[in-house]
């Protein structure tokens, strides 16, 4: 990631506005906030969502609340709790997110 041409800001996420993406089951909010090329969210899961998709996006990962699902196209399975994270290339390792507690997260991509 070559980040450049940012100045030094914060983020006040309760003031970014909530967009509500539907899963295959549940529903996903994103805070989303952009920076040149890097999106940045914190994105929160409702109880028993399972994403309607295989993301190939490459992402750094850091759960914060809850439990996430995370399977790989290939199988593989991992549990994030709060404080364990994940990183993935992009087109590197197809993967989709569930969670039957709910989850929040900080994503960057």
């Amino acid at each position: 990631m070559q980040i450049n041409n940012i100045p030094f800001g914060i983020t006040n996420w309760e003031e970014v506005e909530t967009e509500r993406h539907p899963g295959e089951q549940g529903y996903a909010l994103w805070r989303t906030a952009k920076f040149g090329d890097i999106r940045v969210r914190i994105v929160e899961y409702s109880p028993g969502y399972l994403a309607d998709h295989w993301c190939l996006k490459g992402h750094i990962l850091l759960c914060l609340e809850g439990e996430l699902h995370t399977e790989l196209d290939d199988g593989r399975t991992f549990t994030l709790t709060p404080g364990i994270s994940y990183q993935v290339a992009d087109n590197a390792e197809a993967h989709r997110s569930s969670t039957s507690v709910g989850a929040k997260l900080f994503i960057v991509d």
